[in-house]
């Protein structure tokens, strides 16, 4: 979702600077480019060559940089402001702030904001009479009106030694609003149908054949789509994950393979994009018990039948869907996968291995992800949640070229 992104932070004068090469790892780490610029007041709180360490740019302060060498180079705030997709304030002074709505240039960092045609974020950071004086909470009011987004300072533990409202959040929590605020609409209009978790396949009342699946991975797809602005449907087996009423999606509970199936061949037709990720059985029990098999002490012989498979019956009927499957395997992982991609008319498969970090129940995973349009993109170890998006992201490039 931000590999690639532009993004500029502005950095003020303020004690919460500290935390900034924190937020430039983040933002790095997902794939997007960034640019410091700094107030001068910044530098005596973060280091500009940590800054431009951390974002492979230098961190920029002035208009005119090595002023006193024979070849000194000029910070062009034209360019600057044209450059990023976003620009972030952070932190954001009461001096920084009152310069914005007053369109004062008296710095590097002023005169880019005023040649900016991006969205513009604001995160103040002050001590609690400062940030509740009325001037500036006037000035947080102009700057909304002027279009900018203000992300509220949190209550804590003050540098002063105060506590209340004045806090900058935590560099976790500006990047989540940066992601989230990249990833608002951009599926708005998308139907999104998804399987998640295990199937049981009942042997008798109380015992079942089943695999080890959580249902996280698919859940994250579910939250990244609705994040995205898709209309979601989550078609999930016996997992033990619980999921609140305002996730934003429609999930469906069911339980053997033969219910999975039903209520994704259902939903399929009004679909555009389908992610199978569920873990469904690749057999059943030809004949169920009606009562409890008792035990005797004698071998029992178990007949099994294979379930129905749902990716290739959607591949098979798909119009104008993007089917995106999924594959856990052992051994020759990436071999299988491409050879089910091709087999069940897929768009995109995920492939990985299971191991103490990846597979069932764990919160990382690992993969290999190949599309019909024979890309390869192999990920490193990372969260489900980032694993996600990253599949969004491969999605919505397969989107694009449909």
């Amino acid at each position: 979702m931000l590999r690639g992104r532009k993004i500029l932070l502005g950095i003020s004068g303020g004690i919460a600077a500290y935390k900034t090469p924190m937020l430039v790892r983040l933002l790095m780490k997902a794939g997007a480019e960034v640019q410091v610029v700094m107030t001068e007041n910044a530098r005596e709180f973060v280091s500009d060559l940590v800054l431009g360490t951390l974002s492979g740019r230098p961190a920029l302060s002035a208009y005119i940089e090595n002023e006193e060498e024979d070849a000194p180079s000029w910070n062009n705030h034209v360019e600057l402001g044209l450059w990023p997709d976003l620009m972030l304030f952070a932190p954001l002074t009461a001096a920084t702030l009152a310069k914005m709505v007053q369109g004062q240039s008296d710095n590097l960092l002023m005169a880019v904001f005023l040649s900016a045609r991006c969205p513009i974020m604001l995160s103040p950071a002050m001590d609690l009479d400062m940030y509740q004086h009325p001037s500036t909470l006037r000035n947080m009011e102009r700057a909304k009106e002027d279009g900018c987004i203000v992300i509220p300072a949190e209550e804590g533990e003050l540098a002063s030694g105060l506590s209340g409202q004045g806090r900058m959040p935590e560099p976790e929590q500006l990047f989540e609003r940066i992601r989230e605020f990249f990833s608002q609409g951009s599926w708005s209009g998308k139907r999104v149908l998804i399987n998640a978790g295990p199937t049981y396949e009942a042997i008798d009342p109380v015992r079942f054949i089943g695999n080890h699946s959580s249902g996280k991975m698919g859940l994250e797809l579910a939250r990244a789509a609705v994040q995205r602005g898709a209309e979601v449907d989550l078609v999930m087996g016996p997992s033990a994950l619980e999921i609140g009423a305002d996730e934003g999606f429609r999930c469906h509970r069911v339980v053997s393979a033969e219910e999975m199936k039903s209520l994704c061949v259902d939903l399929f037709p009004d679909a555009d994009i389908a992610l199978l990720s569920a873990a469904v059985s690749d057999y059943r029990p030809a004949q169920v018990s009606t009562s409890k098999i008792k035990k005797t002490g004698e071998q029992k012989e178990l007949l099994l039948e294979p379930t129905q498979d749902i990716l290739q019956e959607l591949g098979r009927t798909k119009k104008h869907q993007l089917l995106v499957g999924f594959a856990l395997e052992t051994d020759d992982a990436e071999a299988y996968g491409r050879s089910k991609l091709e087999r069940k008319n897929l768009d995109m498969i995920v492939v990985n291995q299971p191991s103490a970090q990846t597979g069932f129940g764990t919160d990382t995973n690992q993969a290999v992800l190949l599309t019909s349009r024979g890309d390869r993109v192999k990920t490193e170890l990372m969260s489900k949640s980032d694993l996600s998006c990253l599949i969004l992201d491969q999605v919505e490039k397969l989107m694009e070229h449909a």
